[in-house]
């Protein structure tokens, strides 16, 4: 940690984002990565980073419309499992369910996806990004606290 002029020590900050089970019966939507650098070709689901100044459920209605291109009212989602996950830096994910929301799902960002899938959550296809399955599995047992990529 870094020193201040005045000899306080600046406090450790992480990225936070935040990651949408949008949930249609026993189906969630997936979305597969596609040229960005990061897990391309693997199925994930929509989400995004906090701007800052922004807080958790306005930061996932934003990243709903500009991925998916629907409107969430804040009442229709539900904080439902929050991650410390440790990959090339240490993160906090909120992850959030939502079964409601208006306009018609639609791929918004082509650049950075190239398929939306429905899924049923028992049937998830094998290239899922390990911590977004393990965040699905938690969901389906109640879990609402967990680590990831902390061990060896």
């Amino acid at each position: 940690m870094e020193q201040t002029g005045m000899g306080r020590r600046e406090r450790y900050r992480m990225p936070c984002a935040v990651h949408l089970f949008l949930e249609r019966g026993d189906e969630v939507l997936l979305l597969r990565r596609y040229r960005t650098g990061y897990e391309d070709g693997n199925y994930s689901v929509v989400a995004g980073h906090l701007d800052g100044g922004e807080q958790v459920k306005a930061a996932m209605i934003r990243e709903a419309r500009e991925e998916a291109g629907i409107e969430i009212d804040e009442g229709d989602l539900e904080i439902i499992q929050v991650m410390h996950r440790l990959s090339e830096e240490e993160r906090i994910d909120y992850f959030l369910s939502c079964s409601r929301w208006q306009g018609e799902i639609r791929n918004r960002e082509p650049e950075k996806c190239d398929e939306l899938r429905w899924v049923r959550r028992d049937a998830l296809p094998e290239n899922v990004i390990p911590y977004i399955r393990q965040a699905l599995t938690n969901h389906s047992r109640g879990v609402r606290f967990s680590s990831f990529g902390w061990d060896g």
